[in-house]
């Protein structure tokens, strides 16, 4: 079957079977979304020229603008994150606490009760203290319960290898494409991570989503008056508070159960409009930060 698309070329294309794990592409010659709706396996047992990513078809006409990334990805894990720190961007700060909750998307896809918070039943999680090696600010420390002092008596180490292998490893046990989630994770989460990442000369892999749920709901959830501050979603779609504000975990949960909420218009968003591990530039840069210590 030929299709064609806004560019003028001619798309090859074949009838998809009816499963859902399909490979999503852009069209490099124009901004139509073409798409390749063959499961992998067969897609690649086609002859290699009719494997070209430019020119297969979801349909004759769609009209959509480009993703954030090259290619829309079909997200099979989504690991929800959330960073307590020493202060806020200006203060130059540095990483005390993280929490990840790996999902599957296929768990994401059952709807809650409405106005029930209900986990999923399988959820890989994380959860660790760091020594941040540098002073709280005093409402850092109100805030998140966290200080100098007593992630010292609780002998906890800095920002080291040891910490880059557990979460690297957690992060390669999850079926991929992998897709972090975080609330305000474009304006502080991933800058962060990523600095406290090339801070030990590493990196996560440069194709990992990076889906901020801020923007998303901003765009989803239109209300006159509406505050998109986490708690006030929560309220909004539970009508009630969440548990455990400022603290790693408590954070990830509440995220998580906001996400849910709204997860099946999340997760089409993330495949247009997430962004790459690559293109996430650091909050600072270590000789900035150095400087500031």
């Amino acid at each position: 079957m030929n299709f064609k698309g806004s560019c003028g070329g001619v798309a090859t294309s074949f009838a998809p079977p009816p499963r859902r794990d399909v490979q999503r592409r852009v069209c490099r010659a124009c901004p139509s979304m073409l798409l390749s709706v063959s499961p992998q396996p067969a897609f690649k047992s086609l002859p290699r020229a009719t494997q070209s990513h430019r020119c297969f078809c979801w349909r004759k006409s769609v009209s959509c603008k480009l993703s954030a990334m090259a290619v829309l990805q079909d997200f099979q894990t989504f690991v929800f994150l959330d960073l307590e720190t020493t202060g806020l961007p200006r203060d130059q700060p540095r990483l005390a606490e993280l929490c990840l909750f790996a999902v599957h998307r296929r768990s994401l896809q059952r709807s809650p009760l409405l106005g029930t918070p209900q986990l999923p039943r399988i959820i890989d999680k994380l959860t660790l203290c760091v020594d941040p090696q540098k002073p709280f600010t005093l409402e850092a420390e109100r805030i998140t319960g966290l200080s100098n002092r007593n992630l010292e008596e609780n002998c906890k180490a800095d920002f080291n290898n040891g910490v880059v292998e557990i979460l690297k490893g957690f992060l390669r046990r999850q079926m991929g494409p992998v897709c972090l989630v975080a609330h305000n994770g474009l304006g502080f989460d991933f800058p962060l991570l990523r600095a406290e990442l090339w801070r030990v000369d590493t990196d996560l892999p440069l194709s990992t989503g990076c889906l901020d749920t801020l923007p998303a709901l901003k765009e989803l959830e239109r209300s006159p008056g509406m505050s998109y501050q986490l708690g006030a979603l929560f309220r909004h779609f539970y009508g009630r508070e969440p548990i455990g504000a400022h603290s790693a975990e408590g954070d990830v949960l509440t995220l998580l159960l906001v996400f849910l909420a709204k997860a099946p218009e999340l997760m089409t968003w993330a495949a247009h409009n997430a962004h790459s591990w690559g293109k996430i530039q650091p909050m600072y840069s270590l000789s900035l930060s150095r400087s500031r210590n």
